[in-house]
């Protein structure tokens, strides 16, 4: 079915559990990217909807099926893709999402331009099944602009980031895991010696198909529990009293989208931003899901 590609340049780790809905266009949108120097780790975290059988039938020798029946949540599996990659980048991938079809090239010729950068990230489009765009995820560039107010969040979204294989080998996800902040976690801890960068390019369709208020609630929760931990350790009181009025205000607006007919309040921050160009690009990946 699938063999393993020589030394590749770019390692995908792509975490999947019950994803086959949405696995198959996500693996489509990253094999499209056009590099013969790639491997696709796709993690299986114990699925049970034949997501495993579905990668299985894609003959392609870029793909790496990881699976072991188990259920060992998302930090613990990424953790796995890193020790077992090979490439110099590792690049990140979520199952129900797409890549635009230059996304990985265009991140490894900035990375390669800049050595200085550990960590990049793109602008991301965010979409409703089918083809319902919402909007854009915020959006800074430069590693001071993405840290400068880390009690909000650091605006590098998880699913478009590729760095250096050192880098994710040297600061690892936390496990037992930050349930919904593991990217958060690991970008506040690792900012003091790290570099980040985002390309003020949309590369990425990010699905958001339903309002959570129990999910949204547990990754406030313990994204505060990680800020405070490192704020608190940094002895950086300031950051830690904003990190607590910011989660209250973020709360607040919660139970009001919860409410029936409410639920755009929580894509507030996407009022009004749109892209054109992007909006059609994503629209072009997802008709060519068949």
């Amino acid at each position: 079915m699938m063999q393993s590609v020589e030394q590749p340049l770019i390692s995908v780790l792509l975490p999947v559990k019950n994803g086959r809905a949405t696995l198959g266009l996500a693996l489509r949108s990253i094999l499209a990217q056009g590099s013969t120097s790639l491997e696709v780790l796709v993690l299986d975290d114990g699925s049970t909807d034949g997501s495993p059988d579905l990668v299985r039938a894609i003959s392609d020798e870029r793909l790496r099926l990881i699976v072991d029946g188990q259920h060992k949540g998302l930090a613990a599996r990424l953790n796995q893709g890193i020790d077992m990659s090979r490439g110099r980048y590792i690049a990140r991938m979520d199952a129900d999402d797409v890549a635009f079809p230059a996304r990985l090239q265009r991140q490894l010729d900035y990375l390669v331009a800049h050595p200085e950068i550990d960590l990049l990230g793109t602008r991301a489009i965010v979409f409703r099944s089918p083809m319902e765009v919402i909007g854009l995820l915020p959006f800074r560039a430069t590693h001071e602009e993405i840290c400068a107010r880390p009690w909000r969040g650091l605006p590098l979204p998880h699913p478009t980031w590729m760095g250096k294989a050192s880098w994710f080998r040297t600061h690892r996800y936390r496990a037992p895991e930050v349930l919904r902040a593991e990217d958060q976690e690991l970008l506040l801890r690792a900012a003091p010696t790290s570099r980040y960068a985002c390309l003020d390019e949309v590369l990425l369709g990010y699905r958001q198909d339903s309002f959570s208020l129990r999910k949204v609630w547990l990754a406030r929760v313990q994204l505060l529990r990680a800020q405070a931990g490192l704020f608190y350790r940094r002895h950086q009181w300031r950051n830690l009293g904003l990190a607590i009025l910011a989660g209250a205000l973020k709360v607040a607006v919660d139970v009001l989208a919860a409410m029936p007919g409410s639920s755009r309040l929580f894509f507030a921050r996407m009022a009004g931003a749109h892209d054109e160009r992007a909006e059609q690009a994503l629209k072009s990946v997802l008709a060519a899901r068949d």
